[in-house]
């Protein structure tokens, strides 16, 4: 069994079960050092307090494997602040790290995968993240083990605190942005920016409670990338009713089958964005396949609104708020 050389954060919330199931996984790599961040209670939730600490002594027990360090909040901060405030205790202490949220399984080859690119990419200024998931649905456009890419798929990754840093969750220079042609500027087709613009106004509003878009915000003003796996090393098991968006077990990403990535892995020869590849993403997502049947552009942000992801069908990690 392979052994994880980097540090592994796990953010958690009030799911003691799926917590476990990605506990167990982590623990099968022998880390030496886990950290944990964890969401306080809901005060409108009467069944949150217990499942908060349910969940949490699910987390005590791996101390027993390995180093823990927790940063346990009192009060419930939302996805938003939770995940922004444990990243930046996790990256004031560390260099680099992987990251995964209760809900996302890795296959054991997603560890070495990202422990790999962590050491190659780390003094690589134009690379933001390492991915872990792929949603091409099994559509491969490159023999490489992975491509450039400029969307940020949060379904398990890894960054370096070089890149976190950079990360601005109140997004302070979004308005001056959205006045001037720097979207479209920056990405290759009208649909994308509109789609892009859309969720940086809502983020920016406070409509939607997260972190993500933020993050994908911050790459784009460094013309950083992200890395992503010619094959699917995570499955998002947190599908269904308890959920805070994905409550669809029919999504055609709920429970998408993670494959092992084969070692050793194939580097691609240049460092460039793979523009085919994004834009076969955008189109499986947001383009002519999933909006046959929508025909408006008003139904177009409607379903948008549903699924309150852009360029990557992920969610809010957990349930907060």
């Amino acid at each position: 069994m392979y052994k994880v050389r980097s540090p592994v954060v796990l953010c958690v919330f009030n799911r003691p079960e799926l917590t476990k199931q990605v506990l167990d996984r982590i623990l099968s790599i022998q880390p030496e050092l886990l950290f944990v961040v964890a969401d306080g209670a809901r005060s409108d939730r009467p069944d949150d307090q217990a499942l908060c600490l349910e969940t949490r002594a699910i987390v005590e027990s791996a101390r027993a494997h390995c180093e823990v360090r927790v940063n346990y909040s009192d009060i419930n901060m939302g996805c938003k602040n939770r995940i922004a405030t444990g990243l930046d205790w996790v990256f004031s202490q560390v260099t680099e790290a992987i990251v995964l949220e209760d809900d996302c399984l890795a296959d054991v080859s997603f560890f070495e995968y990202c422990d790999e690119l962590l050491k190659r990419y780390r003094d690589c200024n134009d690379i933001h993240m390492i991915s872990g998931s792929n949603y091409l649905m099994g559509r491969k456009f490159t023999e490489a083990s992975y491509y450039f890419s400029r969307c940020y798929h949060i379904w398990g990754w890894a960054t370096w605190s070089r890149a976190w840093k950079d990360f601005d969750v109140r997004m302070r220079r979004w308005p001056k942005l959205r006045e001037s042609d720097w979207v479209e500027n920056y990405l290759p087709t009208k649909e994308m920016s509109k789609v892009a613009r859309y969720f940086f106004n809502e983020t920016y509003a406070g409509r939607v409670d997260t972190w993500d878009y933020q993050w994908v915000l911050s790459g784009w003003l460094n013309n950083a990338y992200a890395i992503v796996p010619t094959v699917n090393l995570v499955t998002n098991i947190g599908f269904g009713a308890q959920a805070t968006h994905l409550h669809n077990e029919d999504d055609p990403f709920a429970n998408l089958h993670a494959t092992s990535m084969k070692m050793p892995m194939k580097h691609p020869e240049m460092r460039i964005v793979d523009e085919a590849a994004d834009l076969y993403e955008f189109d499986l997502l947001y383009g002519r396949h999933a909006f046959s049947k929508r025909k408006s552009f008003r139904r177009l942000i409607s379903w948008l609104k549903r699924t309150i992801r852009a360029f990557k069908p992920h969610r809010e990690a957990d349930r907060n708020g």
